[in-house]
């Protein structure tokens, strides 16, 4: 049996280091800090003092990477604290540098509410930084949900390859969402590649709600779902002219017109 690797618990001691020390990187932020929340904290920090101080490890001899803490550090400079006090973690459990940034990216999302673009934007970084598996563990949602806010960039490269020429980023960005299971999503999408686009939409439309189904059972309820009956009729120029003005009067399209005036006249003779 395979010996598992010790991972001592996250130390650090308290230290008070200059603030421009402290480095945060760009593509770690999760999201931009609003600046009503940084100046009520800001105030809160000059009237009652910093309760919980930001953590941080060292990069190098005056470099300091950020951990946690980013609306804290904003605060701080708000105040104008030339130095500040920061959780310093030791050196047995510092994290290697993608770790780190996937750490404070993290740390943020359970802090902030995010909007759909910065989530997206930090499941991107965080699944390339640590894997899918991970990355889906550590925001706390499920790899399917993970999958819907990479979209196109969570696609393998095996389906990417449809991708102008035989099918749209939508689509195969929404088939691989609905079948997860890389092998049969590439089965599926050589089965959809010949239909046209209103019934390959409309078939991923049924696939969404009956994914085990075969492919000829979905096919057929996508084009009967399609099928529409359209019937032609030619209207004397009087008519014609009310049937303009009705269409005038509810700023509806004539044949939007036309189609309600033949449904109720349908529903009557029932």
């Amino acid at each position: 049996m395979a010996k598992r690797r010790y991972k001592p618990p996250i130390s650090y001691r308290l230290r008070e280091i200059p603030t421009k020390q402290v480095k945060v990187w760009k593509d770690a932020q999760a999201r931009k800090l609003d600046r009503e929340g940084i100046t009520e904290l800001a105030k809160s920090i000059r009237n009652e003092g910093l309760q919980n101080p930001p953590m941080v490890q060292k990069e190098s001899k005056n470099s300091y990477l950020l951990m946690s803490g980013q609306r804290r550090l904003a605060a701080l400079k708000r105040i104008g604290a030339k130095k500040i006090p920061v959780l310093l973690l030791t050196q047995n459990t510092k994290y290697d540098l993608e770790n780190a940034k996937a750490a404070s990216v993290i740390e943020n999302l359970h802090r902030n509410k995010m909007n759909t673009k910065d989530m997206t934007q930090a499941c991107v970084f965080l699944a390339e930084s640590v894997g899918k598996a991970k990355a889906a563990q550590s925001l706390g949602i499920s790899q399917q949900t993970l999958r819907k806010y990479l979209g196109f960039a969570a696609v393998p490269d095996r389906l990417k390859q449809y991708v102008p020429k035989e099918l749209s980023r939508d689509d195969i960005t929404k088939l691989y969402q609905i079948i997860p299971s890389l092998s049969k999503a590439a089965r599926i999408a050589e089965k959809i590649i010949p239909l046209d686009q209103k019934l390959r939409k409309k078939y991923l439309q049924i696939l969404t709600k009956s994914p085990k189904s075969s492919h000829l059972k979905i096919l057929k309820k996508a084009k009967a779902g399609l099928l529409q009956q359209k019937v032609t009729v030619e209207l004397n120029k009087t008519n014609a002219k009310k049937l303009q003005r009705m269409a005038a009067r509810n700023d509806i399209e004539i044949a939007e017109m036309a189609d309600r005036i033949m449904s109720d006249y349908l529903k009557k003779r029932r």
